[in-house]
């Protein structure tokens, strides 16, 4: 009598949340300034802020979103959009700050902060309120629109 020896089946790696890194996925919303609705997209926990943006970015591009923004990370940042916080360093990991929702903005430009200053409003460059910031730009577009 022989016996038939059975094999346990390979078992799947059905853990997808886990990274080759060793990292969790998470899904994060990156809303982006003067675009209708967020992305979304799956992100590693132990993913760079700067990886981050680039994911960001490309995802915008490959929706063929407006306005166009370009494709240099180092042209934005990265906020937390459920608090009042700095601008995010590219360096940092994305899951060192609990959240999943985010707002991403082009830095102004030279000619925005002249412009902003010479209104009269104060134009902290590199202050790093996305809020203060977009405030100040609706202050502008009023200010444009009463004057003619």
């Amino acid at each position: 009598m022989s016996m038939l020896h059975h094999q346990k089946p390979k078992k799947k790696n059905t853990q997808l949340s886990q990274s080759k890194a060793g990292g969790n996925r998470v899904l994060i919303k990156v809303n982006v300034l003067g675009s209708t609705g967020p992305l979304r997209f799956l992100v590693n926990e132990e993913e760079l802020v700067a990886a981050v943006i680039d994911t960001a970015l490309k995802s915008y591009a490959r929706e063929g979103r407006l306005p166009v923004l370009g494709s240099d990370l180092n042209n934005f940042l990265l906020y937390c959009s459920n608090a009042e916080c700095h601008a995010l360093k590219p360096w940092e990991k994305i899951g060192s700050y609990g959240v999943r929702n985010f707002v991403l903005y082009k830095k102004p430009e030279e000619t925005t902060t002249t412009t902003t200053t010479k209104m009269g409003i104060s134009g902290n460059k590199g202050s790093g309120n996305w809020k203060a910031w977009l405030n100040r730009k609706s202050l502008i577009y009023s200010k444009m629109i009463s004057s003619h």
